[in-house]
């Protein structure tokens, strides 16, 4: 098959989404389909013949996205538009565009829409699925409806008067605070007063207008795929100093991932369960991952759940597929399988 690999965006998660794409493209290249690395903030200047030919060079096509990289935040000043040039239309001439984007316009549904409008398919979820889980308010509010716990916590807009002690909120030290659609734990931060906690806002809504103020859970985390309603095995993640911020999610070595993890049957059966109730209810399509932490006495609650998880090195679901002997390339192949087959069915 002819497959885009679109990747890269203009997104804080951008380095991420590059080396997420690169290794998806040479996983399915691997498998003999004619993938190809594009970014879509950044199209080329035109349409190669040999688009979607045999030797195509990965790495070069990488290099390049990490060079334009010095450069967004300058073009998204400079012009309106967000797509790059000839994406749509290389994009059009696929089979089908595997999702490696992170973050806000890549997660957030408004390229599933425009695709959607296109008649582009691509993997992952809708477009209103994944602006609900990229949304972690509201998401939150559709875990409580439906029985799945999650911390207690609030949404702060950057008008209101957020320098007010969080008790207002019947909240108490420790919180967590973090942007409200961010992803990969950036702008996330653990207060335990009240100069870290207004310290934590401004750097939060440096990012966005909305930030999330919720209570802190001191315990294990873990992470759950789910892959065509299908919960994988439990992972988890114990780093090595702080929590699993930015830095130790992508930094090889900061992190200790157990997986399947060390849990009896029943809480292993009980946390999917939620997993798997959790992508229903924001009605995920096709394969998402939720995270969770249990408290040492064994109640668990779901924090969030991602529609594109991550597909590097360190990336928990291909571990996650690992443990069931689902092989990386297989793992991608899946993926893209899913989305075909999901267009059948509409035929």
């Amino acid at each position: 098959m002819n497959i885009v690999v679109l990747a890269g965006g203009t997104s804080t998660e951008r380095e991420f989404s590059i080396d997420s794409g690169s290794m998806v493209c040479q996983a399915l290249r691997e498998r003999g389909h004619q993938a190809v690395l594009l970014d879509v903030f950044y199209g080329p200047d035109e349409i190669p013949d040999s688009l979607f030919d045999a030797d195509y060079d990965i790495d070069r096509a990488a290099d390049k996205m990490r060079e334009d990289s010095k450069n967004v935040q300058k073009t998204v000043k400079e012009r309106r538009e967000f797509f790059g040039s000839h994406v749509i239309e290389i994009c059009q001439r696929a089979d089908v565009v595997f999702l490696a984007l992170h973050g806000a316009n890549g997660e957030d549904g408004k390229i599933q829409a425009a695709f959607d409008l296109f008649g582009i398919p691509y993997t992952g979820t809708g477009y209103l699925s994944s602006a609900i889980a990229m949304d972690k308010g509201l998401s939150k509010e559709f875990f409580r409806i439906h029985g799945i716990p999650t911390p207690n916590g609030i949404s702060l807009k950057k008008s209101q008067d957020y320098s007010v002690n969080p008790d207002k909120y019947d909240l108490e030290f420790p919180l967590v605070v973090k942007p409200c659609c961010g992803g990969s734990s950036v702008g996330v931060s653990i207060v335990n007063n009240q100069e870290e906690y207004e310290k934590a806002l401004r750097d939060a809504f440096s990012y966005e207008s909305e930030v999330i103020v919720e209570e802190y859970v001191y315990g294990r985390e873990f992470s759950v795929g789910v892959v065509d309603s299908k919960a994988y095995p439990v992972i988890e993640i114990a780093p090595i100093r702080g929590f699993y911020d930015y830095k130790n999610k992508y930094q090889a070595g900061s992190t200790i991932e157990t997986c399947p993890a060390d849990l009896d049957d029943e809480t292993t059966k009980k946390m999917q369960n939620f997993a798997v109730l959790g992508a229903k209810v924001l009605k995920i399509e096709g394969y998402c991952r939720l995270d969770f932490m249990m408290r040492e006495d064994g109640k668990i609650y779901c924090l969030e759940a991602n529609t594109l998880p991550g597909m590097t090195g360190t990336s928990l679901l291909p571990q996650e597929a690992a443990a069931i002997g689902i092989d990386y390339p297989t793992l991608c192949e899946k993926l893209v399988a899913l989305t075909l087959e999901a267009q059948e069915k509409e035929k």
